[in-house]
């Protein structure tokens, strides 16, 4: 088995009768895990099963024992289990990398699932677009009632923006994608993922990749599906701390603002001054609470019409949720004052 290079990736010579699946570059899927047990083994096994005739490995950085022992408990070859004491995601994934030798990484997060010939059709638009990352959709597949709606709002422009990775389009480059594809010779050059952030690594990474002159592409083709937060509570806590995590990329790289991270900011405050209105006894304290109320149950009233889809009942609940929670964490900011 020979290797060379092309754009940054080894290309691995297989065997002559492997037929069009020569020089393929060598592949490791990287996991984070913690608290995951009943979770992280569906994510392997989706790992293990593609098609992709280069996949050397699978590491998973685990947090905890018992999410160990259920990635161990597949007993293949191609798993490798490594110990993160530190805890975080983006922790994980450094040390997953660190312990993995493929030319390509491809992210898989505990609770997804990699679906048949992700790998073999991400690896074919890395070589064919030259692009440094490449991702697709973050597809919602609720179990209850409450799950569905919040894939609702989240596939939803009231509740997505213009996110491409949640809301589909056509292919081309892209701010940031779910989960990702990476070319590692280019991850290494811009060091990895920051560990300083619990949450929103993934965009600030790609922020840096594009900074370095790399492309994050987008196939809609590649299509991962996520399962939403089953309650209220767990929901609000998941959108608070993207809201603050946020705040502190835009701190720290402000080019890297858009328009829609300032939606939900910008409705915390009007909701606040129209209370502030209506204790003045102004007759404009409703006009932003009506025009919200009216944007939020219009958009569930819109899938209920169309699709007929009875947990659209409870999308509103889910925008609320989502919008309060990550305008109210954009506004506290990252804890501890950090920047």
């Amino acid at each position: 088995m020979k290797g060379r290079t092309a754009g940054g990736i080894i290309l691995v010579a297989m065997p002559s009768s492997s037929g069009p699946s020569d020089r393929l570059p060598s592949v490791s899927v990287v996991i984070p895990a913690r608290s995951a047990a009943q979770a992280v083994a569906g994510a392997v096994a989706s790992a293990l099963d593609q098609d992709y005739p280069a996949l050397t490995e699978v590491v998973v950085a685990a947090a905890d024992e018992p999410t160990a022992d259920a990635a161990r408990s597949l007993e293949d070859p191609r798993v490798k289990v490594v110990a993160n004491p530190n805890g975080s995601t983006p922790a994980a994934l450094n040390i997953a990398l660190a312990a993995s030798s493929g030319q390509v990484v491809v992210r898989c997060d505990a609770h997804a699932v990699l679906p048949p010939g992700y790998v073999t059709r991400a690896v074919e638009t890395l070589k064919s677009t030259g692009a440094t990352n490449v991702g697709g959709r973050q597809v919602p597949r609720g179990k209850t009632m409450f799950e569905r709606a919040v894939g609702l709002a989240m596939v939803s422009p009231v509740g997505a923006g213009d996110a491409r990775y949640r809301l589909g389009g056509a292919a081309g480059p892209v701010d940031t994608v779910y989960l990702g594809v990476f070319r590692r010779s280019a991850v290494e050059e811009v060091g990895g993922f920051d560990e300083t952030l619990e949450r929103n690594q993934d965009y600030e990474l790609n922020w840096r990749l594009r900074q370095a002159g790399g492309v994050i592409w987008f196939d809609p083709r590649l299509a991962v599906d996520y399962r939403p937060r089953g309650s209220v509570g767990d929901l609000w806590l998941q959108y608070f701390e993207y809201g603050r995590w946020k705040r502190a990329v835009i701190r720290r790289h402000p080019e890297s603002w858009r328009w829609r991270q300032s939606a939900a900011p910008a409705l915390v405050v009007g909701l606040g001054g129209s209370a502030f209105l209506a204790a003045a006894g102004s007759r404009l304290a409703g006009v932003i609470p009506a025009a919200y109320l009216a944007t939020t149950l219009g958009a569930a009233g819109w899938h209920l019409a169309t699709a007929q889809l009875p947990e659209a009942i409870l999308e509103p609940v889910a925008l609320w949720t989502m919008h309060l929670a990550w305008g109210i964490g954009f506004i506290v900011g990252p804890p501890g004052g950090r920047p």
